[in-house]
């Protein structure tokens, strides 16, 4: 089967040096870029009941810039807006920096894990153990992490979005030769379209392992999967694929 048409369940590339504009050109390939989820953000009706007050917290986690959008959003249509003395308390320094949008950055009060990773970040946190912490989450998450469990933290987790699937017909997903996904949530909204959905010589592409066993409890076959060593992006593991086919 020659892969003419792939459907790549992401925006459209914001840079005109994306390495999907060389795949294209190199393999002669069409690729079509549209999300399968979106994310939006809760009504303030549906946050306060979950009988939150954002005032009563010192502290802000965030682990994904993502949560830095919604928190705001919703804090303003709440009129709930942090006060100066609030402390932020990020999972990498590019989360940390993307506050700048919202507040006058200082230092001393925004933190961040330098490893990226959540332990790091939960030692950090503990220097600070007298703050009471919230935690803007998706509505589906981790009831627990333990991290934070572990250092004895007392995180209160604060639902402020959600995962929505974009609606996309079945007879569009069965014209492209190759579709591929990066989240669990992406896959999930390909059988919330097409409930019957049938591969068949159709080809999966997938990037992450939460995405690989959403795929794997669906019953699809996955001909193209990263990320490895030496495959970091799904735009080279697309590209090693098709390189091999021919």
């Amino acid at each position: 089967m020659d892969i003419k048409n792939i459907l790549v369940s992401q925006p459209y590339p914001s840079s005109d040096k994306s390495p999907y504009f060389d795949i294209q050109r190199k393999f002669g390939v069409t690729l079509t870029f549209k999300p399968f989820i979106r994310i939006e953000s809760l009504s303030p009706k549906e946050f306060r009941a979950q009988k939150i007050s954002i005032p009563n917290f010192t502290a802000i986690v965030f682990t994904s810039k993502t949560a830095i959008d919604h928190f705001f959003k919703l804090a303003e249509e709440l009129r709930a807006k942090p006060n100066e003395d609030m402390q932020y308390f990020c999972q990498t320094e590019a989360v940390a920096l993307y506050l700048q949008k919202f507040i006058v950055f200082r230092k001393r009060k925004v933190h961040h894990a330098k490893s990226g990773k959540i332990e790091d970040l939960a030692v950090v946190m503990k220097k600070h153990n007298t703050e009471k912490f919230l935690m803007p989450v998706a509505e589906v998450h981790k009831e627990e992490i333990p991290a934070f469990t572990k250092a004895k933290l007392k995180v209160t987790p604060a639902v402020m979005y959600r995962t929505v699937s974009m609606e996309i017909t079945s007879e569009e997903i069965s014209s492209y030769d190759m579709l591929v996904f990066f989240t669990p949530s992406g896959i999930q909204s390909l059988f919330e379209n097409m409930p019957d959905y049938q591969q068949g010589e159709q080809r999966i592409g997938l990037f992450g392992p939460q995405t690989a066993k959403a795929a794997e409890d669906h019953g699809l076959r996955i001909d193209a999967k990263g990320p490895t060593p030496e495959l970091p992006s799904m735009a080279s593991v697309l590209q090693k694929y098709l390189n091999d086919l021919e």
